[in-house]
């Protein structure tokens, strides 16, 4: 079974899509589309700007969706067994397996990243990434312990890649307990905001209202969905997934883990970069 797995926020890059532009017509069409149903040319961005003008979360979160879903719609005819995503991923995956048309998910993109943005204005925060430490649980209590600041387990990416996700301060304080439970190595990330915390709670309460808007259709393949790592086909349950995952943690070891237990032999990446690909072995390596 071949299951297409589709990348997040980070796997950005100057130039990024307009080999598929000079190359297809289709892609092409959907670049012009979605220049129409964003209201600024994205296309330029990518295709000329620079790694900051990319940084921009209005315009990073479209650009990886669109990099993703147009490599994924010009390949010779795709037919998934199952599908997941990272993250944003995920919307991407929701148009490979049907649940969402194009234009429909790339709007909902865009509403999601302007409302992450307002969240991450609103309170200052970040992420950091927790590697080489004894046990997951190690890591969680530790960031328990810290009752006077937001500090939470947000990615669960691979066996020893843990990222944290909170305030500044609440960050700091967890940094410095992980050093003294002598966990080697902990790496403060370059990200304006806490994702998937309890402090994108204002750009989730945005976010539910358009996607219970938005039609969404019959899955052709289940996708696993980040917040449970389960495989699910209902229309209903995965909207209730979809705004979970603003203040949920990703849990893709386990996404990654039930695929394969479900017959996943094959999985391919479709998107910038091979982040996921890297993930992907280090899990099944365990």
């Amino acid at each position: 079974m071949k299951a297409y797995i589709f990348p997040g926020q980070g796997s950005q890059y100057s130039g990024m899509g307009r080999e598929l532009y000079e190359q297809s017509e289709q892609a092409r069409s959907l670049f012009k589309q979605a220049d129409e149903v964003l209201g600024f040319a994205i296309s330029d961005v990518m295709f000329y700007g620079s790694d900051e003008d990319l940084k921009q979360t209005r315009v990073t979160q479209p650009a990886v969706f669109l990099h993703s879903v147009i490599s994924y719609l010009l390949l010779n005819n795709p037919k998934p067994d199952m599908v997941a995503g990272h993250s944003l991923g995920e919307f991407s995956a929701l148009v490979a397996n049907q649940v969402l048309s194009f234009a429909d998910a790339l709007r909902l993109v865009s509403l999601r990243a302007q409302a992450m943005q307002k969240a991450c204005e609103a309170t200052p925060s970040t992420m950091a990434a927790v590697l080489r430490y004894d046990t997951e649980a190690q890591v969680e209590n530790i960031c328990a312990s810290i009752t006077d600041e937001v500090v939470v387990a947000a990615n669960y990416n691979a066996p020893g890649q843990l990222v944290i996700s909170g305030t500044l301060r609440g960050i700091d304080m967890a940094i410095a307990r992980l050093t003294e439970a002598g966990v080697r190595r902990v790496i403060k990330l370059p990200v304006g905001g806490a994702f998937h915390s309890p402090l994108m709670e204002p750009a989730r309460e945005e976010l539910a209202d358009a996607i219970q808007a938005t039609p969404f259709h019959e899955a052709c393949c289940p996708i696993y969905q980040n917040v449970t790592a389960l495989p699910e086909t209902r229309p209903d349950i995965i909207r209730q997934n979809l705004v979970a995952q603003l203040t949920a943690p990703v849990r893709w070891t386990q996404t990654v883990l039930n695929m394969k237990q479900n017959g996943a032999a094959e999985f391919v990446e479709v998107g910038p970069g091979h982040v996921l690909q890297g993930l992907v072995s280090k899990i099944l390596a365990q």
